[in-house]
């Protein structure tokens, strides 16, 4: 276990010699001291201004998380077909942001692209969890039924009582992460936190943007004082009546999305130019067509993405381990761990796209922001896991006194297993993560994606979107065979989904 965890070292080290971590910005300490400044005097007055902004923020993860649980539940009864497992992995491996430029032409820039673009990929998460949640359940209550049960019924009174705390309080748990996928929507257009934030930052307003990332630590951190089960069927009432429903399109427009724009440009092109919207079958212009993509845009966005992957990966996988004694009752007091929740509360509570656009701010678009945001959010989320099962472990009455030795020879050793299979779980979702950050200008697939939204080319989009899928994908199964052939198991891994 410990020397197939230290191979990704190596692999990281020689990432860092090929990656693009310069700096780029003439004066990164004079902004770094103005947004510190900003961080001490917030403009609390815009949160009235923005009121609308943080609602719709609200509203966008309570309307796409509720059709996601409506569309993963439905889902959940049919994984165990591979067709639909393929298809779960498929919608759950392309982010958000990138589900929202495959709406727009569809729907327009308007909140039921952001509801849209949350519910789908999280459609995919809650049925692989859900299956995989009521696959553990204890099965004796089944035996109980009369063999003629209905299958419905077998799920209502043998499985779902069994299942239901772990599915709520996964549930409960994607909510936060709902609310993150909604303000981060807000920074292509969609009009939620995100969007001010993105204006503030880019006006070196850094007073209304401290203000505006309080604002919403401080709705993540209420979380559990008012969302209620009581209540939660009130909320989604309102989210679905409030939220606007105006959707810019038209039959005639979908039906040429599908059946014409996401052609090739090959095939397009002599419709196009005769102005009958004709497809052709021109193989050989085709295929060259798609090894010019293949070599400009595909293969150098999935080296950027993976080398990007890779670092994060080892800094995250550091940061947790170094990071989590500071929540751990075994190392400091109450008071020091009340500080370190705080602190790790805060950043793992930041999207990793709000933290890689800060630090572009003061570096550039380089790899160098991207590798801080993906070791800092997911290094903070390991963290607070792993000091949650460090704080269960008894210590031996021989235990070492000093707190190096114990972290050293006692606490690290008996939790190593479950910090790899945390850290993989999380594999997938870096990559993810990587792609997207593209956008901010780091030359990884969404650097791609975004050039081909904004040159209106949606035949590329969707062929780098797909290729950004499959990369996905394939890093899950890799992390899925490595976690089986270690044997890594833990009871709390659905929390890092």
């Amino acid at each position: 276990m410990l020397r197939t965890s230290l191979i990704f070292i190596p692999i990281a080290l020689l990432c860092v010699f090929v990656a693009d971590i310069e700096i780029t910005t003439r004066d990164p300490w004079g902004e770094l001291q103005r947004m510190a400044w900003g961080v001490l005097t917030p403009d609390v007055s815009v949160l009235f201004t923005f009121r609308t902004a943080l609602l719709n923020t609200l509203t966008f993860a309570f309307c796409g998380l509720s059709l996601g649980i409506v569309g993963g539940s439905i889902l959940t009864f049919f994984f165990h077909l591979t067709p639909v497992r393929l298809f779960c992995a498929f919608i759950r491996a392309i982010h958000e942001i990138f589900w929202a430029f495959l709406f727009l032409p569809l729907v327009g820039l308007n909140p039921i692209c952001g509801v849209l673009a949350i519910a789908v990929p999280y459609a995919g998460i809650f049925a692989k969890v859900y299956a995989e949640i009521l696959q553990e359940t204890d099965r004796r209550p089944l035996r109980g039924l009369p063999d003629q049960t209905q299958p419905l019924s077998r799920f209502l009174y043998g499985q779902l009582p069994v299942a239901w705390a772990n599915i709520r309080h996964y549930t409960a748990y994607r909510f936060e992460c709902a609310l993150r996928s909604s303000a981060v929507l807000g920074f292509i257009g969609l009009p939620t936190i995100g969007f001010h934030l993105e204006t503030a930052f880019r006006e070196s307003l850094y007073a209304e943007a401290a203000a505006l990332l309080y604002a919403f630590y401080l709705l993540i951190a209420s979380l559990k004082y008012w969302i209620k089960p009581k209540l939660v069927a009130l909320y989604l009432l309102l989210s679905f009546a409030l939220i606007p429903k105006t959707i810019h399109f038209s039959i005639a427009n979908i039906t040429r999305f599908f059946t014409y724009e996401i052609f090739p440009w090959p095939m397009r092109r002599e419709g196009f130019l005769s102005g009958s919207s004709d497809l052709a079958w021109p193989l050989h212009d085709t295929y060259l067509w798609f090894t010019e993509r293949l070599a400009s845009a595909i293969l150098p966005g999935i080296w950027n993405t993976v080398i990007l992957t890779q670092i994060g990966l080892v800094g995250t996988g550091l940061f947790a381990i170094l990071t989590f004694p500071m929540i751990s009752h075994h190392f400091f007091s109450r008071l020091t761990t009340r500080i370190g929740h705080i602190v790790l509360i805060v950043i793992r509570t930041t999207p990793e796209y709000m933290l890689a656009y800060i630090c572009v701010q003061l570096w550039g678009p380089s790899m160098l922001p991207a590798i801080v945001a993906l070791a800092l959010h997911n290094g903070a989320i390991l963290a607070f896991l792993l000091g949650q099962n460090a704080n269960l472990i008894p210590l031996r009455l021989d235990a070492p006194k000093t707190r190096v030795s114990r972290y050293l020879f006692e606490t690290l050793p008996r939790i190593y297993g479950q910090f790899l299979a945390f850290l993989f779980y999380r594999w997938e979702v870096m990559m993810r993560e990587s792609a997207i950050l593209g956008i901010l200008g780091i030359y990884t697939l969404g650097f791609f994606i975004d050039s081909a939204i904004t040159e209106q080319k949606m035949d590329q989009v969707l062929l780098l979107i797909g290729v950004t899928a499959l990369l996905n994908m394939g890093i899950d199964t890799l992390s899925q065979r490595i976690r089986k052939r270690l044997h890594m198991t833990t009871g709390s891994i659905k929390t890092t989904a």
